[in-house]
């Protein structure tokens, strides 16, 4: 996902020779003014930034690793692209949304996404995300996987990237220091990730949870409604995406508990619109789940 931009020269990747440049210079708002200026800015229509695809090492840009952020002013959409070199993608407040083929993952700033350069994707984030993104050169880096992968945004992590970002850095402190990003940037066990199913029986059940994960009906509500088994159900969701409908369903509602959580939601407020009773079930099911508590992802 790219975070700015409409073109080549327009975003946030580096051209051949052009000197890393950053579009913040202070932090946004937090806390109750932070939540009001989202809600002014949310409602109005996405933006939609169109981006090219481009092959793996088809550019050639003049940077190790070069640091990018964005406070997003308006819910914004990425449609399909992909770039010519590694992209490592975190927040700094607030939840986006990277989608690669059938799986769409959740971007934090506990829990980032590291992928492959080539690697086609479409990315989503409401208005008052703050963004973050590294770029690593193609030829100049060893990825640390050849597919998708989480990344654990440990404090030692974000600070080396914070580092790189100083522009009296020195080429020698630099190049230490990118040293020591990539001895460090390893992917995590843990991954904020829904496989979305793609056959027809499976649909409706797909869009009604992902458009509401408090959605109440059971195994046995859906198999009446669309005329099936449950085994039928269960057997589909199983084969496309690994895991049975409950378990799906739990991981939808995670995710999206993340979202409300790292937008300065409290648990108990969480936890009735990802469709739990009480705060304690919502707390033993988010973390059979993310293997996290809910409060590792809450933001003042």
């Amino acid at each position: 996902m790219d975070t700015a931009g409409r073109s080549e020269s327009a975003d946030c990747r580096p051209s051949p020779g052009r000197k890393p440049h950053r579009h913040r210079t202070s932090a946004p708002a937090t806390g109750t003014a932070g939540r009001r200026e989202r809600r002014t800015r949310a409602g109005a229509p996405p933006e939609m930034r169109t981006l090219p695809a481009l092959a793996p090492g088809s550019t050639e840009p003049q940077f190790g690793i070069h640091g990018y952020d964005e406070l997003v002013e308006r819910d914004t959409q990425w449609g399909a692209h992909s770039h010519a070199f590694h992209e490592l993608l975190w927040n700094e407040r607030g939840a986006s949304t990277a989608v690669i083929g059938t799986r769409a993952w959740t971007i934090t700033p506990a829990v980032g996404l590291w992928m492959p350069a080539g690697t086609l994707h479409t990315g989503a984030a409401v208005a008052g995300t703050w963004l973050r993104a590294a770029f690593f050169g193609f030829r100049d880096t060893p990825p640390i996987s050849d597919t998708p992968v989480a990344v654990e945004m440990t404090p030692l992590l974000r600070l080396l990237l914070k580092r790189l970002g100083e522009e009296q850095l020195s080429a020698h402190s630099r190049a230490v220091t990118e040293a020591m990003v990539l001895d460090v940037l390893t992917p995590s066990p843990s991954e904020l990730l829904v496989h979305i199913p793609q056959s027809a029986v499976l649909r409706p059940i797909v869009e009604a949870v992902r458009t509401h994960p408090g959605d109440p009906r059971t195994l046995a509500d859906w198999a009446q409604e669309l005329d099936v088994s449950p085994r039928t159900i269960t057997r589909a969701f199983t084969t496309e995406t690994g895991a049975g409908f409950a378990r799906w369903v739990a991981t939808v509602r995670a995710q999206r508990a993340v979202e409300l959580l790292v937008g300065g939601q409290e648990a108990d407020e969480v936890a009735g619109q990802v469709g739990y009773r009480s705060t304690s079930a919502f707390g033993a099911a988010f973390r059979r789940t993310t293997g996290r508590t809910p409060g590792a992802f809450r933001t003042p």
